[in-house]
């Protein structure tokens, strides 16, 4: 008949919002402690002589990071197996402007942490401090940094596919 047919729109509820600020707060929950597990882990491989202080506390410091690991890894996989199931139920839930939002908001985070870990990589080689240790902090960071980064946007070019 010539009457153009309105694209369907993603609504918004509370319940959608909860949702997925509690998916993507327990990812950096999740991120940032076994990030900080692993650091705690390579000073405990590469000791630094001069830093007796930090020696001493890094037990309680790898207690804390697995134990939120523990609680955030699982709570993270758990909300995100439950809301892609209930994309593949209603693929236009993948239009939701508040898994949009926080989904470029967490691409940002990565490209920060990125830039701020190539930052300190230049840094410290032009200072000449170079140790393997540092060079694996810096790995360990560019690796949660660029995975986080690149399976939110394979997402979100999956998203725009369907």
């Amino acid at each position: 008949s010539g009457v153009p047919v309105p694209k369907p729109r993603a609504s918004l509820s509370a319940r959608e919002a909860f949702f997925y600020l509690v998916l993507f707060a327990s990812l950096y929950l999740a991120a940032w402690h076994l990030g900080s597990l692993l650091f705690d882990l390579l000073d405990h491989a590469f000791p630094d002589d001069a830093d007796t202080y930090r020696y001493n506390i890094i037990g309680d410091s790898m207690r804390f990071h697995t134990a939120a690991v523990i609680i955030a890894l699982p709570l993270y996989l758990w909300m995100a197996r439950l809301l892609a199931r209930e994309v593949s139920r209603d693929p236009l839930k993948r239009l939701s402007p508040v898994r949009r939002w926080l989904t470029y908001l967490t691409m940002f985070l990565a490209v920060v942490v990125l830039v701020s870990d190539t930052i300190t990589l230049v840094y410290n080689a032009l200072g000449g401090e170079l140790t393997e240790r540092f060079l694996l902090k810096v790995l360990v960071a560019a690796v949660f940094g660029s995975a986080i980064f690149s399976y939110y946007l394979l997402d979100l070019r999956r998203g725009e596919r369907a």
